[in-house]
């Protein structure tokens, strides 16, 4: 099911909880949803409509043992043009990097380092800790970056080990700045809740495998809370990604303007 360029244009210009609307009016009305809209309903699941604040803990496994973990403090909030989401980080520990932040703002990545007050320029697609890489602890919504299709419907596990029927989308990137080059995701047809995803090089070598599970109500939607990460070559190297401390949180622009990373001060 491909989606027309004109409802593509659309959709790019109506907020996630908006097409998550959209999709139940269009089952209501006997019409099958479009890629785009699910794809954007699935955002609004993962990501919260307004400015809001989050706890990211990353833990590392080897062999099922525990090999490394981080703790960062997340601050979002989407832009009003673009729909796409500007993003502070801030590592709380290990203590060797407490202080030390992540700036996503359009397409460009910042990372500072308050030991040498330098800000640089980094890539998405760099290892942060295990296989977690800097794009993906940085709010995203997929629908804005990249152009899904419905390749079909199937029965798959979820990260709990329940079946679910989803719908399986194949999304390309629309922009050569996004973390990932092409996606297959699955995403639950009874409730738009992400279930599994697969991230692809441009090379088509699979990178690494997700699973998006533990939902929970948080901010007024159930989202996942936990997210994990398999290496896409040995599936003992895996990564677990913890969100906690949902809030809603106003996010000054300064916070978000690279020239003022160096006068940050936590909370």
């Amino acid at each position: 099911m491909k989606t027309p360029p004109q409802a593509r244009q659309f959709l790019k210009s109506v907020p996630p909880l908006a097409c998550a609307l959209l999709i139940a009016l269009t089952s209501l009305a006997g019409a099958a949803p479009s890629a785009q809209a699910i794809l954007a309903a699935s955002d609004a699941i993962r990501n919260p409509d307004k400015p809001f604040r989050l706890t990211v803990t990353l833990v590392e496994y080897r062999n099922s043992k525990q090999t490394d973990e981080n703790t960062l403090t997340v601050y979002s909030k989407a832009d009003p043009n673009s729909g796409q989401f500007r993003t502070l980080i801030r590592w709380v520990s290990p203590p060797r990097d407490a202080d030390k932040l992540m700036l996503k703002n359009a397409n460009d990545l910042w990372f500072y380092d308050p030991s040498s007050k330098a800000s640089v320029r980094i890539s998405p697609q760099q290892r942060l800790l295990g296989q977690a890489a800097n794009g993906d602890v940085v709010t995203v919504n997929l629908a804005k970056d990249y152009q899904a299709q419905v390749a079909g419907e199937e029965d798959v596990k979820d990260g709990e080990r329940q079946v679910r029927r989803c719908y399986k989308l194949a999304l390309a990137a629309t922009s050569p700045d996004v973390t990932y080059h092409h996606i297959e995701m699955w995403i639950d047809s009874a409730n738009n809740r992400p279930v599994k995803a697969r991230f692809y090089s441009e090379s088509d070598r699979l990178l690494k495998t997700a699973y998006y599970r533990r939902f929970h109500p948080q901010l007024g939607v159930e989202r996942p809370t936990e997210t994990v990460i398999i290496d896409g070559l040995d599936p003992q190297w895996v990564t677990v990604m913890r969100y906690s401390d949902f809030a809603w949180r106003e996010v000054p622009e300064t916070w978000l303007q690279r020239d003022y990373l160096p006068r940050f001060k936590p909370e």
